[in-house]
Protein backbone atom coordinates (compact mmCIF):
# COMPACT_ATOMS: atom_id res chain seq x y z
CA UNK A 1 0.00 0.00 0.00
CA UNK A 2 3.18 2.41 0.35
CA UNK A 3 4.03 4.60 2.85
CA UNK A 4 0.71 4.86 4.66
CA UNK A 5 0.30 8.01 7.54
CA UNK A 6 -1.99 9.21 9.76
CA UNK A 7 -3.20 12.87 8.58
CA UNK A 8 -5.28 13.93 11.14
CA UNK A 9 -6.99 12.74 14.50
CA UNK A 10 -10.64 14.24 15.66
CA UNK A 11 -12.78 13.71 18.66
CA UNK A 12 -16.31 15.01 19.40
CA UNK A 13 -16.51 15.61 23.12
CA UNK A 14 -20.43 16.03 22.82
CA UNK A 15 -22.10 13.62 19.94
CA UNK A 16 -23.04 15.73 17.13
CA UNK A 17 -21.22 18.85 18.37
CA UNK A 18 -18.16 20.16 16.12
CA UNK A 19 -15.04 17.80 16.13
CA UNK A 20 -11.75 18.64 17.74
CA UNK A 21 -8.18 18.44 16.13
CA UNK A 22 -5.94 16.63 18.18
CA UNK A 23 -1.67 16.10 17.32
CA UNK A 24 -1.98 12.84 19.44
CA UNK A 25 -4.63 10.86 20.89
CA UNK A 26 -4.90 7.65 23.85
CA UNK A 27 -7.35 5.45 22.05
CA UNK A 28 -8.78 3.03 24.73
CA UNK A 29 -10.69 0.06 24.19
CA UNK A 30 -14.05 1.84 23.64
CA UNK A 31 -12.72 4.26 21.35
CA UNK A 32 -10.61 7.68 21.65
CA UNK A 33 -9.80 9.12 24.61
CA UNK A 34 -12.41 12.12 25.77
CA UNK A 35 -14.43 11.22 22.36
CA UNK A 36 -18.38 11.45 22.73
CA UNK A 37 -18.34 10.85 26.31
CA UNK A 38 -21.34 12.89 26.47
CA UNK A 39 -24.65 13.32 24.74
CA UNK A 40 -28.12 15.32 24.37
CA UNK A 41 -31.12 13.83 24.73
CA UNK A 42 -34.94 14.78 24.29
CA UNK A 43 -38.00 14.72 26.35
CA UNK A 44 -38.48 10.93 25.53
CA UNK A 45 -34.91 9.89 26.16
CA UNK A 46 -33.90 9.61 22.61
CA UNK A 47 -30.28 10.61 21.37
CA UNK A 48 -30.68 13.66 19.69
CA UNK A 49 -27.95 14.79 16.74
CA UNK A 50 -27.52 16.41 13.57
CA UNK A 51 -30.20 14.24 11.95
CA UNK A 52 -33.02 16.26 14.18
CA UNK A 53 -30.49 19.36 14.85
CA UNK A 54 -28.54 20.12 11.86
CA UNK A 55 -27.25 23.31 14.38
CA UNK A 56 -25.46 21.31 16.28
CA UNK A 57 -23.13 21.18 13.99
CA UNK A 58 -22.00 24.84 14.66
CA UNK A 59 -21.62 24.34 18.34
CA UNK A 60 -18.34 23.46 20.05
CA UNK A 61 -17.39 21.18 22.78
CA UNK A 62 -13.73 21.96 23.93
CA UNK A 63 -12.46 19.04 26.18
CA UNK A 64 -10.95 20.01 29.13
CA UNK A 65 -8.24 18.17 30.88
CA UNK A 66 -10.28 17.13 34.01
CA UNK A 67 -12.67 15.68 31.46
CA UNK A 68 -14.95 18.20 31.63
CA UNK A 69 -16.21 20.61 28.84
CA UNK A 70 -16.58 24.11 27.94
CA UNK A 71 -19.66 24.84 25.91
CA UNK A 72 -19.77 27.36 22.93
CA UNK A 73 -22.47 28.47 20.48
CA UNK A 74 -24.03 31.58 18.40
CA UNK A 75 -25.44 33.37 20.64
CA UNK A 76 -24.59 32.06 23.67
CA UNK A 77 -22.57 32.78 26.41
CA UNK A 78 -19.44 29.95 27.12
CA UNK A 79 -20.36 27.45 29.75
CA UNK A 80 -17.82 25.36 31.85
CA UNK A 81 -19.94 21.50 32.84
CA UNK A 82 -17.87 19.64 35.02
CA UNK A 83 -17.94 15.94 35.18
CA UNK A 84 -20.88 15.15 37.24
CA UNK A 85 -20.05 13.33 40.60
CA UNK A 86 -21.46 9.36 40.55
CA UNK A 87 -25.11 8.84 41.38
CA UNK A 88 -28.09 8.29 39.63
CA UNK A 89 -28.08 7.65 35.96
CA UNK A 90 -30.73 8.49 33.01
CA UNK A 91 -31.57 5.49 30.94
CA UNK A 92 -31.36 7.00 27.05
CA UNK A 93 -31.39 5.34 23.60
CA UNK A 94 -29.25 5.35 21.09
CA UNK A 95 -31.08 3.81 17.74
CA UNK A 96 -31.39 0.33 18.80
CA UNK A 97 -29.66 0.59 21.91
CA UNK A 98 -30.33 1.58 26.23
CA UNK A 99 -27.52 3.15 27.81
CA UNK A 100 -27.16 4.45 31.35
CA UNK A 101 -25.66 7.89 31.24
CA UNK A 102 -24.90 10.55 34.25
CA UNK A 103 -27.42 13.69 33.72
CA UNK A 104 -24.75 16.91 33.73
CA UNK A 105 -27.12 19.19 36.01
CA UNK A 106 -29.64 22.06 35.23
CA UNK A 107 -27.36 24.55 33.83
CA UNK A 108 -26.12 22.17 31.06
CA UNK A 109 -29.60 21.08 30.21
CA UNK A 110 -30.53 24.96 30.20
CA UNK A 111 -28.03 26.21 27.69
CA UNK A 112 -28.56 23.37 25.32
CA UNK A 113 -31.99 23.76 25.25
CA UNK A 114 -31.97 27.72 25.20
CA UNK A 115 -29.62 26.66 21.77
CA UNK A 116 -32.08 24.43 19.99
CA UNK A 117 -35.22 25.92 21.13
CA UNK A 118 -36.23 22.55 22.21
CA UNK A 119 -36.12 20.70 25.54
CA UNK A 120 -33.07 18.37 25.82
CA UNK A 121 -30.76 17.14 28.45
CA UNK A 122 -26.97 16.42 28.38
CA UNK A 123 -25.81 12.96 29.71
CA UNK A 124 -22.34 11.76 30.53
CA UNK A 125 -21.42 8.04 29.47
CA UNK A 126 -19.39 7.42 33.48
CA UNK A 127 -18.09 4.17 32.35
CA UNK A 128 -17.88 3.43 28.87
CA UNK A 129 -15.91 -0.23 30.07
CA UNK A 130 -19.38 -1.61 30.83
CA UNK A 131 -22.33 0.40 30.03
CA UNK A 132 -23.11 -0.31 26.07
CA UNK A 133 -21.56 -3.34 24.26
CA UNK A 134 -20.19 -2.93 20.70
CA UNK A 135 -23.30 -4.72 17.78
CA UNK A 136 -23.02 -8.35 18.49
CA UNK A 137 -23.47 -8.63 15.31
CA UNK A 138 -20.06 -7.28 14.28
CA UNK A 139 -18.36 -7.82 17.98
CA UNK A 140 -16.68 -10.19 20.04
CA UNK A 141 -17.18 -10.69 23.24
CA UNK A 142 -15.99 -8.06 26.06
CA UNK A 143 -15.66 -5.09 23.47
CA UNK A 144 -17.62 -1.84 24.33
CA UNK A 145 -17.85 1.45 22.46
CA UNK A 146 -18.98 5.51 23.37
CA UNK A 147 -22.05 7.38 22.54
CA UNK A 148 -20.68 7.01 19.13
CA UNK A 149 -23.03 5.75 16.37
CA UNK A 150 -22.04 2.11 16.65
CA UNK A 151 -18.07 1.65 16.99
CA UNK A 152 -15.21 2.74 18.64
CA UNK A 153 -13.38 5.11 15.89
CA UNK A 154 -14.18 5.91 12.16
CA UNK A 155 -11.37 5.64 9.90
CA UNK A 156 -11.52 7.36 6.24
CA UNK A 157 -8.43 7.81 3.95
CA UNK A 158 -8.15 11.05 2.24
CA UNK A 159 -7.99 8.89 -1.30
CA UNK A 160 -11.61 7.82 -1.12
CA UNK A 161 -12.29 11.12 -0.30
CA UNK A 162 -10.45 12.77 -3.45
CA UNK A 163 -12.14 9.90 -5.48
CA UNK A 164 -15.72 10.87 -3.75
CA UNK A 165 -15.27 14.63 -5.13
CA UNK A 166 -14.23 13.41 -8.38
CA UNK A 167 -17.91 11.95 -8.56
CA UNK A 168 -19.96 14.65 -6.87
CA UNK A 169 -18.28 17.08 -9.82
CA UNK A 170 -19.05 14.89 -12.60
CA UNK A 171 -22.66 14.54 -10.71
CA UNK A 172 -25.62 16.25 -11.12
CA UNK A 173 -24.93 18.49 -7.91
CA UNK A 174 -21.45 19.39 -8.90
CA UNK A 175 -22.28 22.67 -7.58
CA UNK A 176 -21.91 21.17 -3.89
CA UNK A 177 -18.62 20.09 -4.18
CA UNK A 178 -16.41 19.50 -2.93
CA UNK A 179 -16.96 18.52 0.40
CA UNK A 180 -14.40 19.15 3.41
CA UNK A 181 -13.67 15.79 5.29
CA UNK A 182 -15.34 16.82 7.81
CA UNK A 183 -18.58 16.00 6.52
CA UNK A 184 -18.15 12.70 7.89
CA UNK A 185 -16.81 13.04 10.92
CA UNK A 186 -13.79 10.61 11.18
CA UNK A 187 -11.81 10.01 14.34
CA UNK A 188 -8.96 9.37 11.56
CA UNK A 189 -7.84 10.28 7.83
CA UNK A 190 -5.36 7.99 6.57
CA UNK A 191 -3.10 8.84 3.46
CA UNK A 192 -0.81 7.28 1.19
CA UNK A 193 -3.39 4.67 0.05
CA UNK A 194 -5.28 3.83 -2.95
CA UNK A 195 -8.77 5.37 -3.41
CA UNK A 196 -11.50 2.30 -1.33
CA UNK A 197 -8.38 0.83 -0.52
CA UNK A 198 -10.05 0.93 2.52
CA UNK A 199 -12.50 -1.67 1.42
CA UNK A 200 -10.83 -4.43 1.95
CA UNK A 201 -8.61 -4.25 5.31
CA UNK A 202 -9.34 -6.71 7.80
CA UNK A 203 -6.50 -5.45 10.39
CA UNK A 204 -4.40 -2.31 10.77
CA UNK A 205 -2.06 -0.90 12.53
CA UNK A 206 -1.96 2.75 13.37
CA UNK A 207 1.62 3.52 15.60
CA UNK A 208 1.30 1.64 18.42
CA UNK A 209 -1.99 0.44 18.40
CA UNK A 210 -3.97 -2.54 16.44
CA UNK A 211 -7.71 -2.23 15.23
CA UNK A 212 -9.71 -4.66 13.88
CA UNK A 213 -12.17 -4.00 10.68
CA UNK A 214 -15.51 -4.38 12.51
CA UNK A 215 -17.37 -3.21 9.13
CA UNK A 216 -18.22 -0.78 6.09
CA UNK A 217 -19.89 2.60 7.32
CA UNK A 218 -23.10 3.19 6.17
CA UNK A 219 -23.85 7.08 5.69
CA UNK A 220 -26.92 9.27 6.55
CA UNK A 221 -28.29 12.34 6.26
CA UNK A 222 -25.81 13.89 8.43
CA UNK A 223 -23.48 13.96 5.82
CA UNK A 224 -25.63 16.33 3.41
CA UNK A 225 -25.18 19.19 6.52
CA UNK A 226 -22.36 21.73 5.72
CA UNK A 227 -20.45 21.93 9.41
CA UNK A 228 -19.91 25.70 9.03
CA UNK A 229 -23.35 26.73 8.18
CA UNK A 230 -25.69 23.71 9.12
CA UNK A 231 -27.52 23.95 5.67
CA UNK A 232 -28.42 20.68 3.89
CA UNK A 233 -27.87 19.71 0.34
CA UNK A 234 -27.97 16.66 -1.69
CA UNK A 235 -24.36 15.50 -1.81
CA UNK A 236 -22.81 13.13 -1.07
CA UNK A 237 -25.83 10.88 -0.64
CA UNK A 238 -26.70 11.31 -4.59
CA UNK A 239 -23.61 10.11 -5.65
CA UNK A 240 -22.71 7.75 -3.11
CA UNK A 241 -25.96 5.94 -3.64
CA UNK A 242 -24.63 5.74 -7.69
CA UNK A 243 -21.32 4.51 -6.91
CA UNK A 244 -21.07 3.68 -3.59
CA UNK A 245 -24.20 1.29 -2.78
CA UNK A 246 -22.69 -2.00 -0.92
CA UNK A 247 -25.05 -4.31 0.77
CA UNK A 248 -28.12 -2.20 0.88
CA UNK A 249 -26.17 0.62 2.53
CA UNK A 250 -24.84 3.93 1.03
CA UNK A 251 -20.74 3.49 2.67
CA UNK A 252 -17.83 5.49 3.38
CA UNK A 253 -15.02 4.60 5.49
CA UNK A 254 -14.63 1.83 7.84
CA UNK A 255 -15.65 0.96 11.27
CA UNK A 256 -12.29 -0.05 13.77
CA UNK A 257 -12.40 -1.59 16.92
CA UNK A 258 -8.94 -1.34 18.65
CA UNK A 259 -7.28 -4.50 20.11
CA UNK A 260 -4.76 -2.72 22.39
CA UNK A 261 -4.89 0.56 24.31
CA UNK A 262 -2.35 3.05 22.74
CA UNK A 263 -1.27 6.16 21.50
CA UNK A 264 -1.91 7.40 18.26
CA UNK A 265 0.21 10.37 16.62
CA UNK A 266 -0.31 12.19 13.48
CA UNK A 267 2.27 11.00 11.27
CA UNK A 268 2.26 7.37 12.45
CA UNK A 269 2.72 4.68 10.12
CA UNK A 270 -0.27 3.07 8.61
CA UNK A 271 0.24 -0.41 8.22
CA UNK A 272 -2.56 -3.02 6.71
CA UNK A 273 -1.82 -6.53 8.13
CA UNK A 274 -3.25 -9.78 6.07
CA UNK A 275 -4.73 -12.31 8.89
CA UNK A 276 -6.85 -15.35 8.65
CA UNK A 277 -10.31 -15.17 9.17
CA UNK A 278 -11.22 -16.19 12.71
CA UNK A 279 -11.83 -19.67 12.91
CA UNK A 280 -15.35 -20.94 12.57
CA UNK A 281 -17.55 -21.12 16.47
Amino acid sequence: MGHAQLLSIHIHPVKAFRGQSLREVVVEPWGPAGDRRWALIDDGGRVVTQRQQPRLALAAAELLPDGGLRLSAPGLEPLTVPVPEPGDTVSMEIFRDKVEGVPAGDAADAWCSAYLGAEVRLLHLDDPATRRPVDPEYARPGETVSFADGYPLLAVSAASLDALNSLIAAGDHAVEGPLPMNRFRPNVVVGGTEPWAEDDWTRVEIGEVAFRVAKMCGRCVVTTTDQSTAARGKEPLHSLGRHRRIGGKLVFGQNLVPLNRGTIRVGDAVRVVTCPPDPAP
